[in-house]
């Protein structure tokens, strides 16, 4: 299951928390999805509003727990920027392919900031369940904007669960796995980037 990108319930803010509620609020839904969730041969993949969706149905995904809600960026202006993030060691069956990388990759969001306490981001850093996180120039991890363009703690920015089959990122892989869609790239990129190899690891993974 994919939850993209773009508003659910119009161009308005927290359309993600309104998606969620129409799964929470409907007994029929919220089974179907609890069902989906609690299988083994499943993997679901969330971006920038399907992101803050799926970090409202932590009820409903086992070894979410700790997940972080996504609030409106420090700025308070929506930010679309091509923006750098590190690829972590994490249980992401999505993103293993790409562990250790600095990789540029499109955002564009009003409400991406992490809301979170500082026990529960150590917590997930320890259990390898954040996946992406925004750094500077020098490769560190960075409050700086825009470096960092809404302010999450950490620079985190997508996260997964503890079994790695769910993964909830604001940035848009879908935006940058061309190389058209890349506003620079080095000369020997070829026609896909990168972030391509996220979608051939979810075809490897379900084979």
């Amino acid at each position: 299951m994919v939850a993209c990108g773009g508003f659910s319930y119009g161009d308005v803010l927290g359309a993600g928390e309104g998606w969620a509620k129409t799964v929470l609020f409907n007994n029929q839904l919220r089974d179907q999805f609890e069902g989906f969730f609690q299988r083994e041969d499943t993997f679901s993949l969330g971006v920038c509003n399907g992101c803050q969706m799926l970090s409202q149905l932590t009820e409903l995904i086992p070894g979410t727990e700790q997940w972080p809600r996504f609030v409106r960026n420090r700025s308070e202006q929506f930010e679309a920027r091509f923006s750098m993030v590190e690829v972590l060691p994490s249980t992401s069956v999505l993103l293993k392919p790409l562990e250790g990388g600095y990789l540029p990759i499109v955002v564009s969001h009003g409400e991406g900031r992490a809301a979170l306490s500082d026990s529960a981001y150590e917590q997930l850093l320890s259990s390898q369940q954040i996946a992406l996180r925004f750094v500077g120039n020098d490769g560190a991890p960075t409050l700086k904007y825009p470096a960092n363009p809404n302010g999450s703690p950490g620079g985190l920015t997508a996260v997964t669960s503890k079994d790695g089959r769910v993964t909830a990122m604001m940035p848009h892989p879908e935006r940058s796995f061309r190389r058209f869609q890349w506003s620079w790239q080095p000369q020997d990129l070829g026609e896909l980037s990168p972030w391509a190899m996220m979608f051939k690891a979810a075809a490897t993974w379900l084979r």
